[in-house]
């Protein structure tokens, strides 16, 4: 029977997700069935009033479609 799980992070940190993905994957004996991503991409307003002045870190979701061993 196939699962889903979910991993999210931002995008400063994306090398400690992928070791967070690769480490549950061979912790658990998890068969991928597929791995899809997404990147947010946020920004964050001048309090001011000026507009646009910087860019926050973007969300990042993972979704690993899988299945376990029998």
């Amino acid at each position: 029977m196939q699962q889903v799980k979910l991993f999210k992070s931002v995008e400063a940190e994306i090398s400690s997700l992928e070791t967070e993905i690769n480490n549950w994957i061979r912790e658990n004996g998890i068969r991928v069935v597929s791995i899809r991503g997404n990147i947010a991409p946020q920004t964050v307003s001048d309090p001011t009033g000026g507009g646009l002045n910087r860019f926050s870190p973007s969300d990042v979701l993972i979704v690993v479609t899988y299945e376990t061993p029998e």
